[in-house]
């Protein structure tokens, strides 16, 4: 592989005075390195410094705390309500009169009386009993419609919509939403999570052997403008996130296809070339401050990055934003390619600033 591709001295982004330039984290600034401490002591307090970074990221993972689901106790409605009935985690049973509807999130909906508007249930099921009447539309996402052996007493314009997939993840995701960002540690997901990093490693192999020059000025572009590389993919993933939606709604389908196929086709392919230099970048950072071991490794630079930001995303709470940074610094690695390294500044400032032999 090209040694150009992470450690080329005569690289522009590889200098002192540059470097200089770059701001350090405040975990590094905590677990910077004593004066006059030997060599071997140096070695002992950077290892210290990671296996701590380490621990703390599984006493995160072991703080998750099952959340008990209530107790399926349903909610009387009784009389009569000219409001919508609703149950969040509970199932409502409505024995009197609802004008507006109701709807249940993660229960069930128990019609023993009379709704005159619609009904709907998201994880969980609507009943309609005997001798009840329900005058709207059924609207079931993971569960079912049931009703007593003789025909319901329903509209002769109302409709049923069904979807009986999923009951039990849907009702569990609204009974404790935070199962939406909270991993489930388990040994199939940790063996996902290995093959994960085999995964992006050789993605990273490949991509950096075929284009070393092009990782290269990515890793330059991430490390001096990582401000205006982040606020470009801020700005080019709103305007995806509104102009793709958009399209579909007001323009011709033609049109509005042709614009989702290139949105997504950017999205992979700006997904795919950011998260290898990102994972480039990183694991050069880790083998400067952390691992002395392979430190003209490319391999190894990018094994390390890819362990580290696949570990980063496994953490519970913080993974969509983990994600979310990642797609956005692609996309702005993206949309900055075509520029040169200082976005105005010719390549021999730079260069320049190794010192000259006297």
């Amino acid at each position: 592989m090209n040694d150009l591709v992470l450690h080329n001295p005569y690289d522009p982004f590889h200098h002192p005075k540059r470097d200089a330039r770059l701001g350090t984290p405040v975990l590094i600034q905590l677990m910077s390195t004593p004066a006059g401490m030997p060599r071997w002591g140096l070695r002992l307090y950077r290892a210290g410094g990671l296996l701590l970074l380490v621990l703390s990221m599984f006493v995160a993972i072991q703080g998750q705390v099952a959340t008990s689901s209530p107790a399926d106790d349903p909610y009387l409605v009784e009389g009569v309500s000219d409001t919508i009935a609703y149950g969040l985690g509970r199932s409502i049973k409505i024995t009197g009169t609802v004008k507006n509807g109701a709807i249940a999130l993660g229960a069930d909906v128990i019609v023993q009386g009379t709704v005159e508007g619609d009904v709907a249930a998201i994880g969980g099921s609507v009943i309609q009993l005997e001798g009840s009447r329900i005058g709207g539309d059924v609207i079931v996402i993971g569960g079912a419609y049931r009703h007593g052996n003789e025909a319901p007493n329903r509209s002769a314009s109302s409709t049923t919509i069904m979807y009986a997939g999923y009951e039990q993840e849907l009702r569990n995701m609204m009974r404790n939403p935070t199962e939406m960002v909270t991993p489930h540690w388990s040994a199939r997901y940790v063996g996902l999570r290995i093959l994960a990093v085999l995964f992006w490693f050789v993605v990273s192999l490949a991509l950096t052997a075929a284009m070393p020059g092009t990782i290269s000025l990515g890793i330059a572009r991430l490390q001096l403008t990582t401000v205006r590389v982040a606020i470009i993919g801020f700005v080019a993933a709103a305007i995806i996130g509104a102009g793709v939606p958009f399209s579909l709604h007001y323009f011709p389908t033609a049109l509005s296809a042709l614009i989702g196929l290139l949105a997504l086709l950017l999205i992979v392919v700006a997904g795919l070339f950011g998260r290898v230099v990102i994972y480039a970048a990183t694991g050069r950072w880790l083998q400067r401050k952390f691992l002395p071991i392979g430190r003209n490794s490319e391999s190894v630079a990018l094994l390390l990055g890819t362990s580290f930001w696949i570990a980063l995303s496994s953490l519970p709470y913080i993974w969509p934003l983990v994600v979310a940074v990642m797609i956005v610094i692609s996309l702005g690695l993206a949309f900055t390619a075509r520029y040169r390294i200082g976005w105005g500044r010719s390549q021999p400032n730079l260069i320049s600033s190794r010192p000259s032999k006297t």
